[in-house]
């Protein structure tokens, strides 16, 4: 049987695939990036993955928006997912998964702009530092959204 592009009742189609797989390796690269950080290991290596963090991340962002508008485009051809069990659980992590997917970068780009840090994935000013002040409302950048930004603002 001849893989299709779209999904079946059966199986996952191509696009499903890709987006899959290009998504678990460019996550495999920022882990890596942000492990050897963390250990305070930075070789050469260390330093082009790390200097490839805020490209691959917005490429990653693009992707879980795309992946989303994809999986809701073929909903209705999609495998069935499990109703109980293990299954069930497997369900509700992907979509804490998919949440953090997005919360995430979010709040990275909200921390950037709160601090304002310059913003130029691939090169491209999006956003260019300033030393204008921010609202009174916006969050500070603390050490702990500055590391682990599953922690929450202030």
């Amino acid at each position: 049987m001849a893989l299709r592009w779209r999904d079946t009742p059966e199986a996952y189609g191509l696009i499903s695939r890709a987006l899959h797989w290009s998504m678990a390796a460019l996550f495999a690269w920022q882990f890596a990036g942000m492990a050897l950080r963390q250990l305070g290991m930075l070789p050469p290596l260390a330093h082009v993955i790390r200097g490839s963090h805020t490209s691959l991340g917005t490429l990653l962002l693009a992707l879980v928006l795309l992946r989303g508008a994809w999986g809701l485009l073929n909903l209705r051809n999609r495998p069935p997912a499990p109703t109980h069990g293990p299954g069930r659980l497997a369900t509700l992590g992907h979509l804490v998964l998919y949440a953090l997917m997005l919360l995430v970068p979010l709040l990275a780009l909200a921390r950037a702009y709160g601090v304002n840090r310059a913003f130029s994935p691939f090169g491209i000013p999006c956003s260019a530092a300033s030393r204008a002040k921010r609202p009174g409302w916006w969050p500070p950048a603390t050490p702990c959204t500055a590391s682990w930004h599953g922690c929450s603002w202030p």
